[in-house]
C-alpha cells in the first residue's frame, strides 16, 4: 500500500496547521504507521486517500454521516438550495420546516434552536439551564465538547480557569448513588445534569427513571446529549429508544449527513427562556445545512435507515464475538455498545499493553483496507460486500493478535494513547 503522498503532505501541513488537522481525533498522532493521513474523496461507505488507496470506512468522519458519503438525495437538496442562496438577512422557511420535523420525531422537542457544532448546543443548553434554575454548578456524564465548562473536568484542561473547573462535576455512568452523593455535597447549587444517554455501556434497568426522579426532586434539569445517538439509535434518538423524556436535548452529527448542523430542543416552558438567555450565531440559519438535514431525515424515514444500521451492526458484532472466541482472546479483547454504534475494547497482557494492542489493531485493519479507530461507525451505505470486507479484516487482525500474544510472533508496534479518557465502562 503506497502512502508517499500522505507522508509528503503531512510535512507541508505541519508548517501551517497545528497537529496537521482541525480535529484532535483525526490527527496523525492518533494513527499508527501505515495508516492513511489525508482523504481525497468518499462514496457510500468507502473513502479514498490522497495516494488513491480505497478503504471501507468505519470511522465515517466521526459519525456525522448516517447515510454515507456523497448521498445523491442530500446532494440534490444542497445543490437546489445553493441556487437560491446560502445565508440571508432574514430567517427562512427552511428553519420552520426542519423544526417541525424535529418536533414530530423527538419526544422532548416542543421548540427548537439551531447551531453548527455539538459543542454549540451543549453549551447553549447549559447556559439555558443555569438561567432557568439560577444555579451555576452542573453534573456531566460522557463527552460534551471542547468548551470550558466540560473540558475542565478532563485531563485536557490547560487554559481553563480553576474557578470554572470547580463549577462542573463528572459523574459515573449507571451509578445513581454517585449522582446522589454529588447532589448532597452541593445542595441547592446544581442547575443541570447533562448525560450521553447511551455510549458503550447499557444503562441499568430503571436507571433513567430513578435519575429523572432524583433530579426533579432536587429541581435539577435533565439534559440529554444526543449528538451521537440522535438519528442513529432511533429516529427520535436514545430518549425514544429508552422511553424517557428529558427537559432539554442536544442533537447534531448525523442529522445533516456531513453538513455542519446541530439543534437544541426542549420543552416550551424552558425554551421560551431563550428570549432572555443569549444564544445566537450568524450561521444558525445557514440554508445548505438545513436543506441537507430535511433531505437526510426524509431518507431515514423512507428507506428505514435505522433498521439497517442495527442489522449491519449486528452482523459485525456477531462476527467479532465469534472470532474473539476462535482465537482465545476473551481476556484481551471484547466488544461493547449497541448495534448502531459499538466499540472494540483492549485489555493488557503480560507481554503487551492495551495501547499497543490498539496500535496493532488499527494498523492491520488498514492493511486490510478498513479504516477503524476501534469503533464500528456504521452508515446506511455500507453494503453486504463492505460488511464482508470488514469481517475479513477483523478475522485477520484477531489472528495476528493471537500470534503475538500466544506464539511470540515478532511485530513492530508502538502505542496509541487516548486524548483523554471518556465514556468509561464503569
Amino acid at each position: 500500500m503506497e502512502l508517499k503522498k500522505s507522508k509528503k503532505f503531512l510535512k507541508k501541513a505541519l508548517r501551517s496547521i497545528p497537529l496537521a488537522s482541525q480535529t484532535f481525533s483525526k490527527s496523525y498522532l492518533q494513527y499508527p504507521d501505515g495508516f492513511p493521513l489525508f482523504a481525497q474523496n468518499g462514496k457510500g461507505g468507502r473513502i479514498k486517500d490522497v495516494d488513491g488507496n480505497e478503504y471501507v470506512d468505519l470511522i465515517m468522519g466521526l459519525l456525522p454521516l448516517t447515510l454515507g458519503y456523497n448521498d445523491i438525495d442530500v446532494n440534490k437538496a444542497i445543490i437546489k438550495q445553493l441556487k437560491s442562496g446560502i445565508t440571508f438577512s432574514l430567517p427562512t422557511v427552511l428553519e420552520h420546516q426542519l423544526s417541525e420535523k424535529l418536533i414530530q420525531k423527538i419526544p422532548s422537542a416542543e421548540k427548537v434552536r439551531f447551531a453548527k457544532n455539538g459543542t454549540d448546543v451543549t453549551s447553549g443548553a447549559i447556559r439555558l439551564a443555569r438561567g432557568i434554575t439560577k444555579r451555576d454548578k452542573i453534573i456531566t456524564c460522557g463527552y460534551h465538547g471542547w468548551q470550558d465548562w466540560y473540558i475542565g473536568t478532563t485531563s485536557r484542561h490547560l487554559g481553563v480557569p480553576k474557578k470554572v473547573r470547580k463549577l462542573s462535576i463528572a459523574a459515573k455512568f449507571n451509578n445513581i448513588n454517585d449522582v446522589h452523593s454529588i447532589i448532597k455535597k452541593n445542595k441547592d447549587e446544581i442547575g443541570a445534569m447533562i448525560i450521553e444517554p447511551m455510549s458503550f455501556t447499557e444503562p441499568k434497568k430503571d436507571y433513567y427513571k430513578e435519575l429523572q426522579y432524583l433530579l426533579k426532586k432536587n429541581k435539577i434539569l435533565l439534559i440529554f446529549d444526543e449528538i451521537i445517538t440522535g438519528f442513529r439509535f432511533s429516529e427520535g434518538g436514545a430518549q425514544k429508544y429508552f422511553n424517557i423524556t428529558p427537559d432539554l436535548s442536544c442533537f447534531g452529527k448525523g442529522m445533516a449527513n456531513g453538513m455542519p448542523l446541530s439543534a437544541l430542543v426542549g420543552k416550551t416552558k424552558y425554551m421560551n427562556k431563550m428570549s432572555e438567555v443569549f444564544f445566537s450565531g450568524t450561521f444558525g440559519g445557514e440554508c445548505l445545512s438545513l436543506a441537507a438535514s430535511i433531505a437526510t431525515i426524509k431518507k431515514i424515514e423512507k428507506k428505514n435507515v435505522i433498521k439497517k444500521l442495527w442489522s449491519s451492526g449486528s452482523q459485525i458484532i456477531n462476527h467479532v464475538n465469534k472470532e474473539i472466541k476462535k482465537y482465545n482472546l476473551e481476556n484481551f479483547v471484547n466488544v461493547t455498545g449497541k448495534e448502531p454504534w459499538s466499540l472494540i475494547n483492549f485489555n493488557s497482557s503480560k507481554k503487551i499493553n492495551k495501547f499497543q494492542l490498539k496500535y496493532i489493531f488499527m494498523k492491520n485493519m488498514a492493511t486490510n483496507r478498513v479504516l477503524s479507530l476501534g469503533t464500528n461507525n456504521i452508515c446506511y451505505a455500507h453494503s453486504k460486500k463492505d460488511i464482508s470486507i470488514i469481517n475479513k479484516a477483523y478475522s485477520s487482525t484477531f489472528k495476528l493478535i493471537n500470534e503475538i500474544i500466544f506464539q511470540n510472533r515478532k511485530y513492530n508496534y508502538k502505542s496509541i494513547k487516548p486524548i483523554f479518557s471518556v465514556r468509561k465502562n464503569d
